[in-house]
Order: structure tokens, then sequence, then C-alpha cells
């Protein structure tokens, strides 16, 4: 294959021009990154809350996130949207947007793992739960890359003749340079810059798909053909669905979505330790910096359901008789019987791009069965089971439906979208590492200097693990699932307790955390196939126990630093005995602030939910389904807005007046 079908001249001019661009920002933010630790991991707290308000949004929307979500749009239409309550709906942000992000902000620590000194004390139990939050980000990161670089080279690989891996390991070093060099301030800056590229592009395919479609009932007939589905363009939540071989798991979508919304919760009542919180520089920020983030992250749905609905058209012209590829499949495993899943994408696109280095009767046979037209793009489809492969919908899009010129941005979009997720979890888990593993425990009289060199090789160590990791995987959707459902959950309970219960302590966290982690890693090994649900279940289960244990068979946090905590955080739950050393005016305070954040709760899943499926409704002609659900995404709008952000703050916690408010 020769890139020049893929790529004219304007597209590589604009893919020249935005890899210096990157270079360029890297150098110039080096200088502001490396003034202290502090400006490292969190921009010295003097990022205004809009630009992180963007960042957060560039952060989340990532390449192989997209490439999942979109394989799950092509499959169910806009009602795969429930299924990315996992994760991919990113329904965490309402509780940092109410709570959660200011409760940490008021702490005046630099990192989530610093944070547990601050809630446990300087004492064994405290730095014992420090390092484990330490341990805990960078293994997240690691297995969060892995999952960002298969989604890469998958990506990449559709349209270069290379392997997944050498793809994905040429933007990796690209993405390491400039993210260690400019911390913080990178991520943070180069987002803004990716946001632009990436708004070019949703406009773009949003109109083009738009537009590309009579009515709803062509769509549907169309995804009939292709998918099986009998109402594609249903948004509704149903008991069961069509879905095609290797997604079987997902057939009862109601009951997945529903566990997956209370995972959601459950992580997201432990959220709110991101940089952007800790840079924040007042309550009202906190707030007014998740809004924008949940708002713009509206955007991501239209392009994406768009990108299926092309998806349905290009895979009805390009092969209408599927059983074609099942014939391909099976040549090419009878050819390679020791082929894996892990390893199906390296070998398919060895065989499209390389067809000259394997057996000509296979090739010919090849393309005898799925024909000699387009036949590397028909190829670079085939799925393991030996049917359309999903995630590859997003690239073949872009390579058979979108021009030249055109689809260099597009190109650069999804790569934005990926650096700008991988720098947000570098600069994550570096921060914690440096500042409170390697400052706190090995060199505390570190100067600045060193600790910014101990960073950058902290992302080398961390990115290098991340790459080993990925070439052990057999799909984007098999570390996502478990990430989110199994190793995600091994840290939920601490992660919950610290904030809502006042015996909960440093032992429990810590040790809740390492069992919860070692539980999760125990269940992929010896149960890898175990359904996403029942991982969840046995590795919160088993969290809940081993934490809660440990918490009240050692003794409980001392008496002061749990006052202070309280007294400056002012969080909810069971905390009864601290609450009553408030005053009367504090209280009562503390007590309606509590009030307005729960009670705006349900409306912000709701009013997110919706904004997320109404332009997906837009986009492919439900007009009813696009009026219902906007007119409730306007009314639960008008409701955080009357319960909630009518009266946020304008100065900093503690206060003891609403006379101050966000009008």
């Amino acid at each position: 294959m020769n890139t020049i079908s893929y790529f004219g001249i304007i597209d590589y001019i604009f893919m020249g021009l935005y890899v210096l661009i990157l270079i360029f920002l890297g150098f110039y933010l080096k200088r502001l990154a490396s003034k202290s630790l502090d400006n490292y991991i969190c921009g010295g707290k003097n990022i205004p809350w809009w630009a992180m308000g963007v960042s957060g949004m560039a952060s989340f929307l990532d390449l192989a996130g997209t490439a999942v979500i979109v394989s799950f749009l092509f499959l169910l239409g806009p009602k795969g949207l429930f299924l990315e309550f996992r994760g991919g709906a990113v329904l965490v942000l309402p509780f940092m947007m109410l709570w959660t992000g200011k409760w940490h902000r008021r702490s005046g620590c630099l990192t989530g793992a610093e944070w547990n000194i601050y809630r446990f004390g300087d004492c064994w139990g405290g730095r014992a739960s420090q390092l484990m939050g330490v341990i805990a980000a960078v293994l997240t990161t690691i297995g969060m890359l892995a999952y960002l670089i298969i989604g890469a080279g998958v990506f990449l690989s559709t349209f270069l003749p290379f392997s997944p891996e050498s793809c994905s390991l040429t933007l990796l070093i690209m993405a390491t340079l400039y993210t260690m060099m400019s911390g913080f301030y990178g991520v943070i800056f180069t987002d803004l810059f990716q946001v632009v590229i990436i708004l070019i592009a949703v406009v773009y395919i949003s109109v083009k798909a738009f537009c590309g479609v009579a009515d709803a009932a062509e769509i549907s007939e169309v995804a009939m053909k292709v998918t099986g589905s009998p109402d594609w363009i249903n948004g509704s939540p149903q008991w069961t669905v069509h879905v095609p071989k290797g997604y079987e798991a997902y057939k009862h979508l109601l009951i997945f979505s529903s566990f997956y919304l209370i995972r959601t919760i459950v992580a997201g009542l432990g959220t709110g330790a991101d940089p952007r919180y800790f840079g924040a520089k007042n309550d009202a920020e906190c707030g007014k910096l998740s809004m924008l983030w949940t708002f713009l992250m509206t955007v991501r749905w239209p392009m994406m359901i768009g990108i299926a609905v092309m998806g349905l058209y290009m895979v009805n012209d390009l092969i209408p008789d599927q059983t074609k590829m099942k014939k391909a499949a099976t040549m090419i495993q009878q050819a390679f019987p020791d082929a894996t899943k892990p390893g199906w994408g390296t070998l398919i696109s060895s065989i499209a791009n390389e067809p000259g280095r394997y057996d000509p009767q296979l090739i010919a046979s090849l393309k005898t069965s799925l024909g000699e037209s387009q036949w590397v793009e028909k190829m670079n489809l085939l799925s393991f089971e030996g049917t359309v492969n999903p995630e590859k919908i997003l690239s073949a899009v872009l390579v058979l439906a979108v021009g030249e010129g055109m689809r260099g941005v597009l190109v650069i979009a999804l790569i934005a979208a990926a650096l700008s997720t991988f720098g947000s979890w570098v600069n994550l888990a570096t921060g914690q590492f440096v500042n409170d593993f390697y400052k706190k425990w090995v060199r505390p009289k570190a100067q600045t200097k060193e600790l910014i060199y101990a960073s950058w090789g902290t992302v080398v160590g961390i990115v290098t693990c991340s790459f080993l990791f990925s070439l052990t995987l057999e799909s984007i959707n098999d570390i996502w699932g478990w990430m989110m459902m199994g190793f995600g959950a091994g840290f939920l309970v601490p992660a919950f307790l610290r904030l809502y219960w006042w015996r909960f302590n440093g032992a429990g966290s810590a040790i809740g955390t390492l069992i919860g982690i070692l539980a999760a890693f125990l269940q992929r090994w010896i149960w890898p196939d175990l359904n996403e649900i029942w991982q969840f279940v046995f590795v919160l289960t088993v969290g809940f126990v081993s934490s809660v244990t440990v918490a009240l068979m050692t003794e409980p946090t001392d008496a002061k630093i749990l006052r202070k905590m309280y007294r400056e955080t002012r969080p909810f739950g069971v905390w009864g005995h601290l609450k009553k050393t408030l005053s009367p005016e504090e209280w009562i305070h503390v007590s309606r602030e509590h009030r307005r954040d729960l009670i705006a709760l349900p409306f912000a899943l709701v009013w997110q939910t919706t904004l997320f499926l109404a332009p997906m409704l837009l986009i492919i002609h439900n007009w009813q389904g696009f009026a219902v659900s906007g007119i409730i995404c306007l009314g639960s709008f008008a409701a955080i807005w009357f319960f909630w952000y009518r009266h946020q703050p304008r100065e900093n916690f503690p206060h003891t007046s609403d006379e101050k408010s966000v009008n």
C-alpha cells in the first residue's frame, strides 16, 4: 500500500505544521514548567478556570475511547451511549462539579496522594496510604496508556504501511518528549491548541453525516442490512439488543447500563483529585470549570454518531455480503494456526500492506473471496471472529468517506485527542510519583532541577511499561472494560470511604487499596473471561470487606488531624460528632450547602445524559427523540441553576454568608 493513495500534499503540510507547533509549545513552556514542582504538577495555581475546563474536555476526548464508542454506536445506534455509562459517558463529572472538586481544592494539596496525608496525618497509616495512592495512580496510568496505545496503533495502521505497534511507538516518542518537558503547562496549552482542531473535525463530520442521509427510515434500512439491528435509530435503552459475535456479553443492554451506572456513581463519589481542581483558585472555579468541561464534551457525540452513520453506508457499499469476511478469516486462521487475537491486528496489517511476503495462493484466495476492488480496505476491516471489526470503523470512514486535505485535518484532530489524554494521564502519575514518592522517601532535600529531571525519568519509565503491556492485549474494548470494571473497582471503596466516613483511617485505605488491586490482577489472571459485571462485583466486594475490616481493627485517625480536615473541607457523610463542633451559623451554612449539592445531583446526571443524546438523535433525523431529549435537557439545566448554581459563592471557603453568590 502506498501512503500517497490516502494522503495528499495538503494532508502532509497540515501534519507537518501540527508537529512543529507541538514541538515549539513543548520548548516554549519548558521554562515556565521548570520554575518549581508546583508549576510542573498543577501550573502554580495561575491558570484560568476556563482554560482548565477546555483542557479537561480535550483530556477526556481520546482516540481509543472514540474508536470504542464509535464501535458501539455503529452496532447499536444512539443507545450505545448507555453502554458507555461504564466510563465513556464521563458521568463522574457531575460529582466533581457539585462537590468532590471543591473538597479537594480546599485542602491546599498538590496531588491526590498528598491529600491522603492531609486526611490521615503524617503517620504510618497516612504515609502507607500516600504510597498506595502513588502505586494506584501509576498502575492506572500504565493501563490507560496501554489502552490509548492500542487505539492509536489500530487507527494509524489503517493509513500507513506499518504495523500497529510501529505506528503507536512513533506517536509515543513524540508525545513523550513534549509532555515531559512542559508538564501541566504543556497539558493545558497544547490542549487549547488541539481543541481548535478537534472542533473543526466535529463540525465537518456532523454536517457531512447530517446532510448525507435522506431520513431516519433510510438509516434504519441500511443499519438492518449491516448490523442486523431492527431499531437502530431508537435512543432509548432496551432490555435486549442485537449484537454480533464477540459482543454477546452486551446483549442485555439495560442490565449492563444499570450496573455501569452504579459503578459510575460509586466512582464519582470518590473523584475530584485532579490537578485542575488543585490548581483552581476558589470553589466557584471548581464548579464553573466542571460545567464548561461537561458542556464541551457534548461535541464528541454528534461527531461519533456521524462517523457511525457514515460507517453503515460505507460497509453496505463495500461489503454487501459479510459472509465473505468469515471465509477470509477462516483462510487466514488455517494458514496461521498459531494466530491469536492480540496479534491479529499486526497480522492483518502485514498481509494487507505487504502481500508479497506471504503465500501467493493464500493472497489469491483472499482476493477471490473479498474481491479485487479495494481489497486492502476490506482486509483492514476484518476481525478475528470473521466479522466487520467495529473498532476499525473510525479509521475506515476517514479512508473511504473523506477527501484529501480534510482527511489530514481529521486524522490530526484524532491524534490531538489521543495526545491530550496521554498528556493528562502522564502528568497526573508523574506528579504523584515525584512529589509523593521520590521527594517524600528518596530525596527529601532534592532541589527543583533534580525533581524536574526525576519527572522526566518517570515519564519515560511509565510510557515504556505501558507500551510493553499493550503488546499483551486483545483489543481496545478488552482493556477498557477491565480498567473500568475490574482494576478500577480495586480502589473505589477506599476512595469513597475516606471522604464520607470519619472512622476510616490510613491503614484501611492503604491495605484496602492493595488488596483490591491484587484482587483485580488475580481475576484477570485466573478468570480472564469473567463477565464485566462480575469483575466489578468480585473486586468491589473484596475491596469493601478488606477496607472496612482493617479500618475497624486499627486505631482511628488522630482527632486533631481529623478535626482540621473536616473544618477546612466540610464534607457530608458520617461526620456527626465533628459537625457538632461547628457554630450554629456554620452548621446552617454547611447543611444548606450539602442539601443543594445533593438535590442538584440527579438533575445533573439527567442533564449530562440528554446533553449527549439529543445531538445524536438530531444527526440521524430522529426528530421526536431529539425534541423529547432536548426538553428534558433544558428542564434539568434549569433545575441545576435554580437549586445549585445561583447559590455558588464567589469567595473562598470558609465563609458564613450567602450574600455574595454567582448570578
